[in-house]
């Protein structure tokens, strides 16, 4: 009898994920797209998304929430604990694009983060302050004026001249290598800097 609840949770969490999934390409390019066009993607019964889902505000915290989960990975990929903070820096905002790119309508809703989120990364900022990489002594407006800038440098088109970057640099990358500079010279960081020569 376990056995076959812990059968039936597994396959409830597999089409919660399939539904996800299907939610995020299908918003993306259809922000205004009906339940039935993402079961529909998802290859599942309509019923089971309404099942999961019993209104599209249930399935949009639901991806604001995945999402704020991502982050919170990113995070620990990142290793803003243990890492040097400007590589932990420079790493978290190359997953930052990453997810931006693959989390396209989720980064849309403008979800509060979360603490555990808000955490990480003013630890960040007080780690880079130790090091001497930013004056700036205010975690919480260092992580305001990251988010403001992380914002600008999204909407950058792709063949703007801010992201020419390293010969053979994808995208993500070079949009990574202008938001560490900007935000590290906006926070009291010295222009020529090693730092700034990522």
């Amino acid at each position: 009898m376990q056995q076959q609840a812990r059968k039936v949770r597994a396959d409830a969490e597999r089409s919660t994920a399939r539904i996800l999934e299907a939610a995020e390409e299908v918003l993306s390019l259809q922000p205004n797209a009906p339940l039935e066009s993402i079961a529909e993607a998802a290859g599942l019964a309509r019923a089971t998304v309404h099942r999961r889902f019993a209104s599209r505000a249930s399935l949009e915290a639901a991806l604001a929430d995945r999402l704020d989960q991502r982050y919170v990975l990113a995070l620990q990929e990142a290793r803003v604990r243990t890492a040097p903070p400007l590589v932990a820096f420079h790493r978290l905002n190359e997953i930052v694009f990453e997810l931006k790119l693959s989390h396209r309508y989720a980064m849309q809703l403008d979800a509060p983060l979360s603490q555990a989120v808000l955490d990480g990364l003013d630890l960040l900022f007080v780690r880079l302050r130790e090091v001497g990489a930013i004056s700036a002594t205010e975690p919480a407006w260092c992580r305001g004026v990251h988010l403001a800038l992380l914002h600008e440098v999204n909407a950058l088109p792709s063949d703007s001249p801010e992201l020419a970057g390293a010969a053979g640099s994808s995208e993500t990358e070079s949009r990574a290598r202008l938001l560490t500079r900007c935000t590290l010279g906006a926070l009291g960081g010295e222009r020529d800097a090693e730092l700034f020569r990522l």
